[in-house]
């Protein structure tokens, strides 16, 4: 079989990537990662670098010794000793870690979040096949018996409250016919009426994914997620929007006259559209709403999610239904909600009675 001339396209070595190709699947790959991933990635590698730069002087270079991650454990991770509780970061890198903004505040690193910055660097080893420091058994140990010892101290991860239905109404009771105040009404119930929307999804909902069913009725088709990543054609990507979260939404498109592009935007002064609303915006608008409510508890934006969740447990949603709705993909992350509820409705807790 005859091959057609090739034109001025230089032939291609099938064993090696051209420098342009490497730049392409580069690209690709960064493209496919959440923008969530991305800043988490990005600010921990930025840390690494900062906090090498001022422990040993010197400019980060991969790849790193199992030393260097040992001290990175120890430097960030408390340890009870006779003296107290302690870590070995010398202060003066510490507050210089914190008035340069790679650090929040001082102290040592909650146990998630030292081993989220292992992950991270570990991560870039592997991209770059280089001889990863993490797997490194002692490593390894270290990090494991640092999270028991966290654990033993009683340092566990803080949960956020959920927003179930109760909580959310105080929180709608704060929104006025302003139009920020249609767009807020809108935004809770559209994130929590979908199944509890994460606030990268609540950002990125689009116009072109709306689609009118009648008056108040929507349906929103959710074609990427976290638990979607592959853009999958699902049954349960179309989300139900109906009832007060399809009449709040009508309301919001109409007052704004949005036709196209994102659901929910920035309102300036003089009721004027801005850019769409990022993650962090749509996680204020939650945080200002329940300070304005005065709801007890703490709450953040995935409390919409949990609260969801926690909703449908407790008015008995069957289980395939409620995670239709959320997209969850593991039995075991719903049915912990409905443990946790069960527990607190528990008569267990009474056996020897009030008195």
């Amino acid at each position: 079989m005859a091959l057609p001339a090739l034109l001025k396209t230089p032939a291609l070595a099938p064993h090696e990537l051209s420098a342009v190709a490497e730049q392409a699947v580069a690209e690709l790959l960064r493209e496919g990662e959440s923008a969530n991933t991305q800043r988490s990635y990005q600010g921990a590698l930025r840390y690494w670098a900062a906090w090498y730069a001022m422990r040993y002087g010197d400019q980060i270079a991969l790849p790193l010794p199992a030393a260097c991650v040992l001290q990175f454990i120890v430097d960030h991770a408390q340890r009870t000793t006779p003296k107290g509780l302690v870590h070995e970061l010398p202060l003066e890198i510490d507050q210089a870690l914190v008035s340069s903004g790679f650090k929040g505040k001082l102290g040592p690193l909650a146990n998630n979040t030292l081993v989220h910055r292992v992950a991270v660097l570990s991560k870039a080893h592997q991209v770059k096949e280089l001889k990863n420091p993490c797997r490194d058994p002692k490593v390894r140990e270290l990090l494991s018996r640092t999270r028991k010892a966290y654990a033993k101290r009683g340092e566990l991860p803080k949960k956020k409250d959920a927003l179930t239905k109760d909580p959310l109404k105080l929180l709608l009771s704060t929104c006025d016919d302003s139009l920020r105040g249609k767009r807020d009404r809108a935004l809770l119930l559209f994130a929590w009426a979908s199944g509890g929307r994460r606030r990268s999804e609540v950002a990125a909902a689009d116009m072109k994914f709306l689609k009118k069913l009648g008056p108040g009725e929507f349906s929103y088709e959710l074609a990427y997620s976290k638990t979607n990543q592959s853009g999958a054609d699902r049954p349960e990507n179309h989300k139900p929007v109906r009832g007060a979260a399809g009449a709040a939404l009508q309301e919001w498109l109409a007052a704004a006259r949005i036709r196209e592009g994102a659901l929910f935007r920035r309102v300036l002064k003089g009721g004027k559209l801005g850019a769409p609303l990022s993650a962090a915006a749509v996680r204020d608008i939650v945080n200002e709403r329940c300070r304005l409510a005065g709801a007890e508890g703490q709450y953040s934006a995935h409390s919409l999610r949990s609260g969801f969740v926690t909703e449908a447990v407790s008015q008995q949603v069957p289980l395939p239904e409620t995670m239709a709705m959320t997209g969850h993909r593991s039995v075991a992350s719903v049915v912990a909600y409905a443990r946790q509820l069960a527990m607190d409705h528990s008569k267990v807790g009474t056996l020897f009675g009030d008195s």
